[in-house]
């Protein structure tokens, strides 16, 4: 592994031509490998490349995009400690926001301003061909918001992360395998009816999502065992979820590294069922 940063720079001084390339290759082989340790193992390095990228072309936004996902994964999943996983989910938002800002000035002023205003002005100035900076931004923000989640101020901008989302969803309702249908059912999936919630569009953003998907986005059956199942206290749909989850083949094509992350929650949720339903 010590060795990976001095091959991956042979490998560009290579092939210059491709370098444009790399973090998306990168990405896809990080996400097509069934073994996440090695993942983790990796991911310390990975990180150190796309920096330099950054550094060496800091306006590059395909670079500052690729750097936001990463960091925002390892936060998400790799990182064993609190402070750690601030500093990366900080970091993934910066790489976000530097990437809109180069993409169009008119977005930052966009995502700073009215809440209100923003789903109008989104339609009237955006279309698909927006979608993956918007995706990618929306992404980094509500992890920084969960890494934040002492911050009221920080909480107090999820309304602006759903409306992202959900333009991105109308533009393109099974983007990134699905997963912008699963962003939006945890997203209303977070307060009980009672207190003014509302869970079953959650719901129905989880369906949705296994339905694009043909069941093959395992982390979709997690998240909607444990945002809404335990939400709702129906443990008879929790454990069948996660059963399935166990159960099926994680193998397919730019999921299978985070199927594999989701067997392993699966196991650990359904461990902990009888318990939290008593």
């Amino acid at each position: 592994m010590k060795y990976l940063l001095l091959l991956l720079s042979s490998s560009l001084l290579l092939a210059g031509c491709s370098v444009t390339r790399l973090p998306d290759n990168l990405s896809l082989a990080m996400m097509n490998q069934e073994n996440p340790a090695i993942v983790a193992d990796g991911a310390p390095a990975y990180l150190l490349m796309l920096d330099a990228l950054v550094l060496t072309y800091p306006e590059n936004k395909g670079f500052l995009l690729a750097g936001s996902r990463l960091y925002g994964a390892y936060a998400s999943v790799f990182s064993k400690e609190e402070d750690e996983s601030r500093r990366m989910a900080n970091k993934s938002f910066d790489y976000a926001r530097r990437a809109l800002c180069e993409y169009d000035i008119r977005a930052c002023e966009l995502v700073d301003g009215n809440a209100d205003d923003l789903d109008a002005d989104m339609r009237n100035m955006f279309d698909q061909d927006d979608i993956e900076t918007f995706y990618v931004y929306a992404s980094a923000w509500a992890g920084w918001i969960q890494a934040n989640s002492d911050d009221w101020n920080a909480i107090a901008q999820l309304g602006k992360v759903k409306t992202l989302m959900k333009w991105v969803a109308r533009q393109d309702e099974g983007y990134d395998h699905a997963n912008v249908q699963v962003y939006l059912g945890v997203l209303e999936s977070q307060l009980p009816p009672s207190v003014g919630g509302k869970p079953e569009i959650g719901r129905a953003h989880f369906e949705r999502a296994i339905e694009l998907t043909e069941g093959r986005n395992l982390m979709a059956k997690v998240l909607f065992a444990e945002q809404y199942g335990r939400l709702m206290f129906e443990q008879d749909l929790h454990d069948q979820l996660l059963q399935e989850v166990i159960e099926a083949d994680p193998e397919a094509e730019g999921l299978t590294l985070i199927n594999r992350l989701a067997q392993q929650q699966a196991l650990d949720l359904l461990a902990s069922s009888s318990e939290y339903f008593e």
